[in-house]
């Protein structure tokens, strides 16, 4: 029986790790998205297979991607890339497609790569929709390090660099966890000439009256057109919405993932965010060897294949939280601006 440390083993792919060629690519380019790394990642694993019908090839391509969707603490992104290319693979490689499966198969993996450029340009696409949306004298409230809201927030810059009448401001909500990404996102604002606040994710509701539109970015957007994104983006939406003022959100279409949470608690992956703990001196003699028994962290490994790292939960560094849609004015995507109820029809089309 196979057992989740050689899952990837495929006599295919023996000399192929997946999860490695996936940190590798995000490594090698920071500003690609998560589905776009996994569906690269999937591209490089056809190039290197040795599949010779379309069944393997399905098979593969399925097993490689539960396999890495299982190594990451945070799979939600990443699966609406390997669920999106499953699906084209599906379409595209059809027992009764005309051709040899050589034909077909250089085919997809020119096609796959042609998504990916494309992906890749929906940002600009995004930015240059957004920007209408960064009025005169407007002041924008962001969080998060989103690359796309960066370059919505710098295409709007540049429309006011070039002879435009568009002067707004930024106040940036800093994450002291992730400081050098805050820091970075902020430094380049304000070479572009925008000017730039910081405050702590504790002032956002006393900068809330000073604010005129939120604009942030995603990690994953749902079937009921809420987003999964950094934690803390739920309490921006709750502040804006209170305060009256509109929430969009800015995201690729390839970040709409099959997912429909019914909370923060739903969401299919571990995080320790909420953590109760207790010192073993305040527990009775009874609760001591009680607790003496039960096995620590460190003492189930025992339990997993030998050599086996698994994944950990995400800490409140890494953490997400659900923000539902009736919280979201607008997505603005590349294929337009959509109401959060749109994202069920944009997936039942390209699913169905």
């Amino acid at each position: 029986m196979a057992s989740p440390g050689n899952i990837p083993q495929n006599e295919k792919s023996k000399s192929f790790d997946i999860v490695e060629t996936y940190h590798q690519l995000l490594k090698e380019d920071p500003d690609l998205t998560m589905p776009v790394a996994a569906i690269e990642a999937l591209i490089e694993l056809l190039v290197q297979s040795r599949a010779v019908t379309v069944y393997e090839t399905l098979d593969l391509v399925k097993t490689q991607s539960d396999y890495l969707k299982s190594r990451i603490p945070n799979s939600i992104s990443l699966s609406a890339g390997t669920d999106l290319f499953q699906r084209y693979m599906i379409s595209s490689l059809k027992p009764s497609s005309t051709g040899n499966f050589d034909t077909m198969r250089q085919h997809l993996l020119s096609n796959g790569r042609l998504f990916v450029s494309r992906a890749k340009a929906g940002r600009e696409k995004i930015a240059t929709y957004g920007r209408h949306f960064v009025r005169d004298g407007s002041v924008v409230l962001t969080h998060g390090g989103s690359r796309v809201v960066g370059a919505l927030l710098g295409k709007a810059a540049e429309a006011s660099k070039s002879g435009g009448n568009v002067r707004f401001k930024v106040i940036y909500v800093m994450n002291d966890a992730r400081s050098s990404e805050s820091k970075a996102v902020v430094s380049t604002l304000r070479a572009k000439g925008v000017p730039v606040a910081t405050i702590s994710e504790g002032a956002v509701g006393y900068a809330m009256g000073k604010v005129n539109l939120v604009i942030v970015g995603a990690e994953g957007v749902v079937e009921n057109g809420g987003i999964i994104s950094r934690l803390g983006t739920y309490q921006i939406a709750l502040l804006a919405k209170a305060a009256g003022k509109p929430f969009y959100v800015a995201a690729e279409s390839h970040k709409f993932v099959r997912l429909y949470p019914l909370g923060q608690y739903d969401l299919g992956i571990d995080q320790e965010v909420i953590v109760f703990k207790t010192d073993k001196e305040d527990l009775s003699s009874e609760e001591k060897k009680f607790a003496e028994r039960t096995p620590e962290i460190e003492e189930k490994k025992e339990y997993f294949a030998p050599g086996m790292d698994m994944p950990k939960p995400n800490t409140a560094v890494d953490a997400v939280d659900f923000t539902p849609p009736a919280l979201v004015s607008a997505l603005i995507t590349e294929e337009g601006v959509l109401t959060p109820s749109a994202v069920s029809e944009e997936l039942i089309s390209v699913w169905w």
